[in-house]
Order: structure tokens, then C-alpha cells, then sequence
């Protein structure tokens, strides 16, 4: 299975440590060992096979559905849009992917607070990464939000760039959570406590 590429640094780091460490200091190269194939576990990066439809919105990561919901008025993806909540434990693949096939017209970080990414208050306090996506005149958000652990968000892309269903766009550290925001005729074929994975389980269908 292959990693992300931002977990080779704290790999690379701790199972360094861990080598220079054993000879003479076996038990904390041990934990130092263990820590740094917990983070080759969190920065698993796995192929996914996409459902056909280009219709169909994919989920961005992996976790459960923890809301499903009106929309804060004034979204982004318009009146009546419906919002889809995904939290992300530390055992989840922590690697995000567009939900569909669109351009990206911008691209908002928004620096705040850590509380536990399953507070709902986490949608509108926490450092957060809000990305609409245009597709055939609809729009669709999706959020990379910061929970009470992760403090690094990454996203590899930028306004104007092109993305395809399931594309790898980057990724959160440690814990979080991910938001959708979909237009109101959007169908939603999930419901709160399911499990989804990123890039193979479908939110919604757009019609």
C-alpha cells in the first residue's frame, strides 16, 4: 500500500530515532518504532475503485456521517443546499479526494479554533479549508476542517485547476473532519452512522 507523501517526514524521523536508539536504549526505540508505523498506518494512501456516474458525488474521505442537514444559510451551493458531515478518527485514511469532476472556482482558508472535530461547532470555529467546486452551471462545497489533534491542513490544488471524480487532493493530520454542501435537488443516498471511504462511497446523486 503505497503513503502520502507528507508522512515520510515523521516516518523517516522516528524510525531514524528508533535505529540510532536500539542498541543501547531498547524501550524507547520501541515506542519510538511503534509511533512511526502508526504514522505509515495514519499516512495510508490505498487505490480506490470509483462507482460509475458522473452524476453521483463521491464522498472525500473516509469515517462516518455524523450530520445530515439544512445548509447555514448563504451557501455557496445555493438556496435550500444540503449539508453532509463526515468525521475522521485517527485509524481512518486521512487522504481527501474531490467529491466530483469540476473546476475549482475558489479556494478559502479560514484559520480557528481545535474543538473535537464531531462538534458540530467545528463547521464554523475551527481552522477550516473551503473548496467550490463548479460543475455543468451547479456548485458544490466541500470543507477540510481541523479537529481537536489535527493542526495541519493540506491541500495540493488552487483556484482554476481542473479536478476529476476521486482525484487526490490532499489531506488533514490527525484526526478531522470533512463537510459537503450540495445544491438542493441533490438526491442523498446516505444516512447519519454510516460508514464511508473516500473516493468509493456515494453521498448524493445531482441532478
Amino acid at each position: 500500500m503505497s503513503i502520502a507523501r507528507e508522512g515520510w517526514p515523521f516516518i523517516g524521523v522516528l524510525m531514524g530515532a528508533a535505529a540510532l536508539l536500539a542498541f543501547r536504549f531498547p524501550w524507547p526505540a520501541g515506542v519510538l518504532a511503534f509511533l512511526g508505523l502508526f504514522c505509515a498506518f495514519f499516512f495510508r494512501d490505498p487505490e480506490r475503485a470509483l462507482p460509475p456516474g458522473d452524476a453521483l458525488v463521491l464522498s472525500p474521505a473516509d469515517g462516518k456521517i455524523v450530520v445530515i442537514a439544512p445548509a447555514p444559510a448563504g451557501s455557496a451551493a445555493g438556496e435550500g443546499a444540503q449539508q453532509i458531515s463526515i468525521f475522521l478518527s485517527i485509524f481512518d485514511v486521512h487522504v481527501n479526494r474531490s467529491p466530483i469532476a469540476g473546476r475549482i472556482e475558489r479556494v478559502d482558508y479560514h484559520p480557528g479554533e481545535f474543538l473535537p472535530a464531531y462538534d458540530d461547532k467545528a463547521s464554523l470555529r475551527n481552522e477550516q479549508n473551503t473548496v467550490t467546486l463548479e460543475r455543468n452551471g451547479q456548485r458544490l462545497v466541500f470543507k477540510q476542517i481541523a479537529g481537536l489533534i489535527a493542526r495541519r491542513i493540506v491541500f495540493r490544488k488552487k483556484a482554476g485547476d481542473v479536478l476529476e471524480r476521486g482525484e487526490r487532493v490532499g489531506l488533514i493530520r490527525f484526526g478531522s473532519r470533512c463537510d459537503v454542501f450540495l445544491p438542493a435537488s441533490a438526491a442523498i443516498r446516505v444516512k447519519v452512522g454510516d460508514r464511508v471511504q473516500g473516493g468509493a462511497s456515494v453521498l448524493a446523486e445531482l441532478k
